[in-house]
C-alpha cells in the first residue's frame, strides 16, 4: 500500500516550486549518502536512541555514516522535512543499502537476529 502524499494538483500552482524545494539541499545530503553508502545513521545531538544505535553498530563492527541534524532546540524544520521524506516519524533514522530499516530498537533486533549481516552481505 503506498504512503498517502498530497497530490501536486491538489497544490496551487503558485507553491509547487516552493513545497518541491523546501529543505532541498539537506534531502539531497541524506539520499546522496543513503545511495552512496552501505549503513547510514540520521540523527540529532542530544538523543540517546542515535548514540545507542551507532554504539550497536560499533558493537557489531559495521561502519557506518553518520548524519546530525541539529539537537532538540535546533534544526527541526530540516530534520521535519527529513521525515517527511523518509516517511518515519523519529530519529534516529537507520538506512541499509538503501532501505529504511527502521530506529535504534528495529536496528538491534536486526543485529540479534543476524539479519543485518545478510542484508549486508
Amino acid at each position: 500500500m503506498p504512503r498517502p502524499v498530497l497530490e501536486e494538483s491538489r497544490i496551487h500552482p503558485a507553491l509547487r516550486e516552493s513545497v518541491a524545494g523546501l529543505h532541498a539541499a539537506t534531502l539531497r545530503e541524506v539520499q546522496d549518502a543513503v545511495a552512496g553508502q552501505a549503513v547510514v545513521v540520521v540523527g540529532m545531538a542530544m538523543n540517546p536512541y542515535c548514540r545507542r544505535a551507532r554504539r550497536a553498530l560499533e558493537g557489531a563492527g559495521i561502519a557506518h555514516r553518520y548524519l546530525e541534524y541539529g539537537s532538540y532546540f535546533s534544526q527541526w524544520r530540516r530534520r521535519n522535512a527529513i521525515k517527511m521524506w523518509s516517511g518515519w516519524p523519529t530519529l534516529p533514522m537507520v538506512f541499509v543499502k538503501g532501505m529504511l530499516v527502521g530506529g535504534c530498537d528495529d536496528l538491534q533486533k536486526l543485529i540479534a537476529s543476524g539479519e543485518l549481516q545478510r542484508l549486508l552481505a
